[in-house]
């Protein structure tokens, strides 16, 4: 498997919510990018927000929020080992 753009354009949409509130949600205007206006369709349409425009996150999509804002922080943070792997090898 791997990310498609489409996948990338959802996981850029469910990146804006934020966690902190549940009463937070999200309006992808029609006249944002087409992609993310698509995107917000399809995560609708997955059951992981409210409204085909944004609304708010379902409970699958809050789910899915952690999941994307966790792979966000790994993939963004610097390591704490000051030896890097090439040179274990």
């Amino acid at each position: 498997m791997s990310f498609t753009p489409e996948l990338v354009a959802e996981l850029e949409v469910l990146a804006q919510f934020s966690l902190d509130s549940s009463q937070e949600g999200l309006k992808v205007h029609q006249t944002a990018d087409k992609t993310l206006v698509a995107a917000a369709k399809r995560l609708h349409e997955k059951d992981l927000i409210t409204q085909p425009d944004g609304g708010y996150l379902t409970s699958l999509g809050r789910d899915a929020v952690e999941n994307v804002q966790t792979l966000l922080t790994i993939l963004t943070t610097k390591p704490f080992v000051a030896v890097s792997i090439a040179e274990l090898a």
